[in-house]
């Protein structure tokens, strides 16, 4: 009997950790279906799927029996995510072509985290949302808020909070770049340069880059690429400035992102190894792309699960304003460097 009740334990265990992860899964294809019609199209996929899970929780509430299911989403298949993202990242284009779009970046990136920090304390705005919100914009988006999370320890509707509103704050920028567009005194190669070094997302960046032409696009995608790049070195700084920090007590662990490893060996393959010495058809490239965003798409459900609007009205507003701000100010200032 005890045996047999052991088995019928572990089996609805086994149940209802793939049922979590099927919920997760049948939300993220209603995600990309409603990220291809007008108007939701320019919003894209993942903050589709954010709002789906933060209004299921408002209404039915925490899926409490799917819930390892759902965590394995969020936690495992996020850190799978980051690792199949840097395939994307041709470390050798950026080293020959991209050094000097670099220095722009590292500017981006310092100006972004450091300007959201400081608004935040002035608006007496969440710091940990706000710290995220700066990465976020200074890096690419949600990948960057979902890679230093778990090194900032930061909760898991901090990270779903975080990455909704720079998807929505990405886009509508996107949009109005795209928008002025005849408006503005750039040639095609400026206002690529000017889209790779100030949009939040890679998305947002193909979105604005394209209607400029080819040119402009991949050098937007170029610049871009080079923020990615240095998420690397971001996410060590953070390690160090989290064992050094005072609040942190002498016996906590900072775990170290062992994901962070599999994104570089990831970007090296991608750089050196596919298409150089292994040769890959264009359609397996774009079934791992396909398969990134669903996943990361899957794993945002499962921390967009954890909102509560309660606490999103209450913790979230100061940190948009001073995450527009920013984002503004570097729209601005990187327009006037071109």
């Amino acid at each position: 009997m005890t045996n047999s009740l052991a088995k019928q334990q572990k089996s609805s265990s086994i149940g209802r950790w793939l049922g979590g992860i099927g919920f997760t899964f049948i939300i993220a294809l209603i995600s990309f279906g409603l990220s291809k019609i007008p108007g939701l199209d320019h919003i894209g996929q993942l903050a589709c799927a954010i709002i789906i899970a933060v209004i299921y929780r408002q209404i039915w509430g925490y899926p409490e029996k799917l819930r390892t299911g759902i965590q394995f989403s969020a936690k495992r298949l996020l850190r799978l995510a980051i690792i199949l993202f840097g395939f994307n990242l041709n470390i050798n284009i950026i080293l020959h072509e991209g050094l000097g779009l670099l220095v722009r970046d590292i500017g981006t990136i310092v100006f972004s985290i450091l300007l959201t920090v400081l608004l935040a304390k002035l608006f007496k705005a969440d710091a940990s949302l706000s710290l995220l919100l700066g990465i976020g914009t200074g890096v690419c988006g949600a990948a960057a808020i979902a890679a230093v999370s778990p090194i900032l320890k930061a909760k898991d509707e901090n990270t779903a909070i975080g990455a909704g509103i720079i998807a929505l704050v990405g886009t509508i920028f996107a949009i109005i770049y795209t928008i002025i567009i005849p408006f503005i005194p750039l040639t095609a190669l400026q206002y690529g340069i000017w889209s790779g070094v100030s949009l939040h997302e890679i998305a947002h960046v193909a979105l604005a880059g394209a209607p400029a032409g080819p040119h402009a696009l991949a050098v937007a995608l170029l610049a871009k690429l080079g923020r990615i790049f240095l998420l690397v070195p971001l996410s060590f700084i953070l390690m160090y400035w989290m064992k050094r920090k005072e609040k942190v007590e002498s016996d906590t662990k900072i775990e170290f992102p062992w994901f962070l490893i599999g994104f570089i060996i990831m970007s090296l393959f991608g750089s050196y190894v596919f298409g150089h010495v292994i040769f890959l058809p264009a359609s397996v490239m774009n079934g791992v792309s396909f398969f990134t965003s669903f996943i990361l798409t899957m794993a945002m459900i499962g921390l967009g699960l954890n909102v509560s609007l309660k606490d999103l009205r209450t913790k979230a507003l100061r940190p948009l304003v001073a995450m527009t701000i920013t984002s503004v100010l570097l729209s601005i200032i990187t327009f006037f460097t071109m």
